[in-house]
Formats: structure tokens, sequence, C-alpha cells
């Protein structure tokens, strides 16, 4: 045990595990210890051909090595001239011009021939016969004409040291005849993946096999920077191969990344194997996701250990190996593009530990909104529908809904513009309109958040989204959806229209193999069951049928258990976690499970009058009338499309 600025470090051959260091500590005592360390920055350069070098980084600077143009040449097609010959032309005493003294004929890009200073536009020429001209305005000299090095003269500089190259940089280069230049190397990233259960993909995937997925997200990320990554064989969780293979990319790469076995578990080695070759500058940042991640240095290279998990995996090496390739490549650390918006729902956060927060945009009216998403660390779609990250203070213990929140965009905001935010209940209808919408409308995005009916009708009441997604019931009066939109929005003007008329019931293992009926099974000896989350209008539909049965939440094994979406029941039920969870017939169909109906419920769209007219909504409207959408719905089994497309209630005053 040692102690280090006041922070314990505890050693064992298995792991080291520091308290939290602050991010932007962590990433300057990083940074700053490679400094130290026999580390070269910027990277070691190679001479590479000019029509090779998009993306490349020059190592430096760039001169022409000819003049662009390099002789005096004609700007447009006409005859080149002597100003002297020219001189007291005009409409009234026209001058005429013999050929070969007095002019000759040129095209665009002609030298101008030794003699002549001067192009007339074949426009403003008249001509006599074969051997005379008549012009009616004098020139001026070199008038249409582009002088040698207009565009770069030999020796001037095309382009600076560390200078990105783009396309048109190609250009410029071959004009001014460099045909090679230096550029620096592309950093070499080993990418190693660590863990016994992990399999390639393609492979058949057995009982606690994970895809191995994470090193060609990495690989791929790192190539948009500028890098070169080579993923390793996958490698289980084992000392000593680990610590022999980390050898060996230290030898042969620039950065080293460790992916999996970061932490302090007892299969966990990174934190060790890069203490026994080196040394541990930091383990453990006040970061979420991406916690217990490692970053050391072994021979002067650095070795970063990042977590398992996915959205953690990117985060840790955006954070910690970026600043690191940009170094290298002699370049700035871009700022990101950063724009304020509203937050749609409150967020708590862990005191102590600055947060990640994977978010929506859209404007709705003219406000900017921003709707949180999944923050679990495994789950790498939220990366996927993620337009940009907020960041929560380590000093805070969350944000409020209606703040005024600052977004690192991961989209550009011209795409966002054209976002319909969708919050409320989840459908798989929805997905299918939002790929038909794209296929037709590119430039549209229909993004959903779930969060059930009744959140998505407090998100229409806050003006945070377009539309809801709703199925409620109303016990009382055994209508849906209509008395909710009384009762959550008694001043707005909304209209429903309906999405689909959809079967609700109990999705239940192939064969039912615990005999499962109805509701009033599921209160039975050894069944258990997956349930909606509060708010959902199938929680409030489960609690209605209940009441019927005289069943009470303590009653059912796992009522407590929660899930956002239809789909993610069917799942688990598939996966044998549960025998039972309602839900709807198409995600019983989707995982080939069986299917017992309890009822027909009405699931419509809950859309503010205001947005009728809004050119994106409309599109998606069309769309939602279309044969095709219905088709496509009506093949998932478990639907009726009987009024979709028509409004079949409306917010009004009695």
């Amino acid at each position: 045990m040692l102690v280090l600025k006041g922070v314990l470090i505890m050693v064992q051959k298995r792991n080291i595990y520091l308290n939290n260091v602050p991010l932007e500590k962590a990433q300057k005592i990083f940074l700053e210890e490679l400094m130290k360390s026999k580390w070269s920055h910027p990277i070691a350069s190679e001479r590479i051909g000019v029509t090779e070098a998009v993306g490349r980084i020059t190592a430096e600077p760039v001169f022409a090595r000819c003049s662009s143009p390099h002789y005096n040449a004609s700007a447009m097609d006409g005859i080149a001239v002597r100003t002297e010959k020219t001189v007291g032309a005009k409409e009234t005493a026209p001058v005429r011009l013999k050929k070969g003294s007095d002019f000759v004929y040129v095209d665009t890009g002609d030298p101008i021939p030794e003699g002549f200073d001067a192009v007339i536009k074949i426009e403003d020429v008249e001509v006599v016969d074969k051997s005379t001209v008549e012009i009616i305005s004098a020139a001026s000299p070199w008038q249409h004409v582009r002088n040698v090095g207009e565009d770069m003269a030999a020796f001037e500089l095309i382009l600076p040291e560390n200078h990105r190259i783009r396309p048109v940089d190609i250009g410029g280069l071959l004009a001014g005849g460099v045909t090679y230049l230096k550029v620096r190397k592309r950093p070499l990233i080993a990418i190693q993946p660590t863990g016994t259960e992990l399999v390639e993909p393609g492979n058949r995937l057995n009982p606690g096999d994970i895809i191995e997925y994470n090193s060609y997200m990495l690989k791929n990320t790192a190539i948009s920077w500028g890098a070169d990554a080579k993923i390793q064989p996958i490698l289980p969780d084992n000392y000593n191969e680990i610590k022999s293979k980390v050898r060996d990319m230290v030898r042969d790469s620039d950065v080293i990344v460790i992916n999996a076995g970061s932490s302090a578990g007892s299969e966990d080695y990174t934190a060790a194997v890069v203490k026994e070759l080196g040394r541990v500058v930091v383990h453990g940042v006040a970061i979420k996701p991406g916690k217990p991640v490692v970053l050391g240095i072994v021979e002067g290279k650095p070795v970063i250990g990042i977590p398992g998990y996915p959205v953690s995996a990117l985060l840790t090496f955006n954070l910690f190996v970026k600043p690191i390739v940009y170094k290298l490549l002699g370049l700035s650390l871009p700022e990101p593009d950063v724009v304020e918006a509203v937050l749609a729902r409150k967020v708590a956060s862990d005191l102590g530990l600055e947060e990640f927060l994977r978010v929506k945009l859209g404007y709705v009216g003219s406000k900017l909104t921003a709707v949180p998403i999944s923050r679990g660390a495994g789950v790498i779609t939220s990366m996927i529908r993620a337009d940009g990250v907020l960041r929560v203070g380590r000093l805070s213990e969350g944000i409020d809904a209606g703040e005024k929140v600052k977004v690192e965009l991961l989209r550009p905001l011209k795409e966002i513009k054209n976002n319909i935010l969708a919050i409320g209940s989840h459908d798989i209808c929805l997905d299918i309109l939002t790929t038909l919408l794209k296929q037709k409308h590119p430039e549209i995005t229909l993004s959903s958040a779930h969060v059930g009916s009744i959140g998505g009708l407090i998100a229409l009441r806050r003006g945070e989204c377009h539309f809801a997604g709703i199925h409620l019931l109303d016990p009382d009066t055994g209508e849906y959806n209509t008395p909710y939109l009384k009762r959550f929005l008694p001043s707005k003007k909304v209209v429903l229209i309906n999405l689909v008329y959809r079967q609700q019931g109990l999705i239940v293992k192939k064969g039912n193999p615990k005999g499962i009926k109805g509701l009033q099974d599921l209160v039975k000896q050894g069944v258990t069951f997956v349930n909606r989350q509060k708010g959902a209008g199938t929680r409030i539909l489960l609690e209605h049928e209940m009441k019927k049965w005289g069943i009470k939440p303590g009653d059912i094994n796992g009522f407590e258990r929660e899930e956002y979406t239809h789909t993610s029941v069917a799942a688990t039920v598939a996966a044998g976690s549960a025998d039972a969870g309602l839900g709807i017939k198409a995600a019983a169909n989707a995982y080939g499970l069986d299917f017992i109906p309890v009822v027909e419920e009405r699931y419509d769209l809950a859309v503010p009058e205001e947005f009728l007219q809004d050119g994106c909504v409309q599109k998606l409207l069309q769309i939602l009338k279309s044969p095709e959408f219905k088709k496509t719905v009506e093949n998932l089994g478990g639907y009726s499309t009987r009024h979709t497309g028509k409004v079949v209630g409306r917010n009004e005053d009695d």
C-alpha cells in the first residue's frame, strides 16, 4: 500500500484501484506524464504521392514547384492583340486588324504569343475576311489574360505544416507541380479485446457468449480521426496472456487500448499488467459511464484500459485516446459544436461523477428540446439514436425539467431541424413509420422516446414534442384516450389521429409450458411476470383488468419488474427470464412466442393542432395514410388499420 498525493492506492496482484480523479485533471496528468516519458510527438513523417494524400496531415510546409499558370494564358476564346494597334477603336471609327501582324486567334488556355499583350473576346470581333477583323473598342494591356503565377507563383506557400489535406488541396498541390510530399505517419492504435465470453461477429451464440463488436466501433472511430488501428485476436481473461500481448503491442504500436478488464473484478487484469510492465498514472476517473478507466505508460507508450460496456468504451476512447492521436498528428483537439436546449425531463445524477447523458434533439416550435434517452452503459442503440451529449457536472445531483442546458452535437444542427419528436408509448408501428418516412423523405427523421402514454401527455403539455403516442383506457367510461386529453391538456387544442387498433394480451413462452390461460393465472405458484413501467398505457390496462379479478400487485411475482417497450417484454420472455408479460401480439410474433388475447385497444397519436401545418408532420401523416404503411402493419399480425390516419377525437370545450 502507498499514498500518492493523498490518494490511497491498494496494490494487489490482481488489480489496482484508485479513488476517482476528476476528468480534466486525469486528462492533464496523463498527457503531462506522457510528455515526460520518451514518448515522441508529433509522430514521424513519411513521403507519399499527392494523389493518395486526402485526409493526411502535412509534416512540413509545402511550396509550389512551378507557377500556375506557368505561362501567360488566354482567359477566353478570342483574338490576341497588340494593344497599341487597337488605340482609337470605337463604334463610329472601327479599327481593322491584320492576322499575324496585328492579331492571332486563341482559345481559352492558349499561350499568348510573344509580342501580344491582350485578348479581345470573340463576340466583340467582326470578321471581315480570312485575314482581316474589325473591332469597335480599344483593348487595355493584359485584359482577359491569365498572367504567369495568377493562381500561385513558384516557391509560394500552398499548405502550411499540420494541415489536414482536403480534396481541393490535392488540386492545388498538383497545379503547383507538387507530386510527392511529407505527411505525418498515421498513429497505429492496437486494440486488444479481452474476455473469455467474447466471440467474433457471425459465430454461433451460446448462452453466456457476447459478440465482440467494440473493437470494430473503436477502429473506425480512430480512422475518422486520421489514425490507423489494428484489432488483435480476442484474448481470454488470463493474466499472463494479456501481459505477453501488451509487450508485443508496445513494441509494434503507438497507442495500446485494452478493452474490458479495467475494473476491479476477479478477472480484471489490465491495471495489474500495466503496473508490472510500466506504471499506472490514473485508475478510476469521476465520470459516468466509464468510471474504471486505466491510464498507463509502458516503455514510453500510452496504454489505456477501457471498460467493456460499449457506451463506456466509446466515451473513454474519445476522452483519452483522441487527445493523444491529435497530439501525435500535431493537431489541436477540435472544439465540439455546442447548442443550448431545454431539457424535457428531469434527470437525477450521482454526486461526484460527471455524467455524459445521451439526448434526442428537436425543434418544437422555436424551442430546441433535449429528450434524455437510455442511460445504460451497455445500450449501444442509445449512441445510434443520440443527437447530442449533455454533460451533468460532478457537483450536481441532477437537472430539472425545463432548464436550459448545453448539448454537444453528434449530428449537424441542420439535420436536427428536420427532426420530428415523438414522446409517449412504444409501438412497433412507429418503427415502420420511421423507416418509410426516411425512405420517402431522407431529410426528415422521426425520433421516438418511449416514456409511456402519461409521460407523452405531460411532454405535450410542456411543449416538448410534436406528438405523443397514447393508448389510455378510462376505467370509468371504457373510452380510450379522449378523457385523458381533457384531464392533462384542458386548455390545449389537440387532435387524436388513429395509428392502429391492436391486440393486447399475455406474451408467453412457445407452447405455453405453464398453462397460462389468462390474467387470473399470473398468481399461480411458479409463474413469473415482467411488467411495463408506471404511466404506460399497458400498465394502466393491466391494473384495470386486475381489479376485475380481484388481483393485487403483491399477488404477482414480478409485478415491480419493468421494461419500457413491448419488444423488451417479449425479449425477456423469450430469454426465459419471465414466464409472461402483457404486450402486443406483433411483439410475440416477432420472437416466435405464444399469445393469449386480452383486449383490442385503440392506439392514437395526440397531435397539437398547431403542428398539423408543419411541413415535416404533414409528410409523416401522408405516409401514415398510405396503402404501403397499412399493408406493412397488417402483415405483422395483431393489428387493424380500419381507422388509421383518421381523426378519431379531439380536445374541445364542451
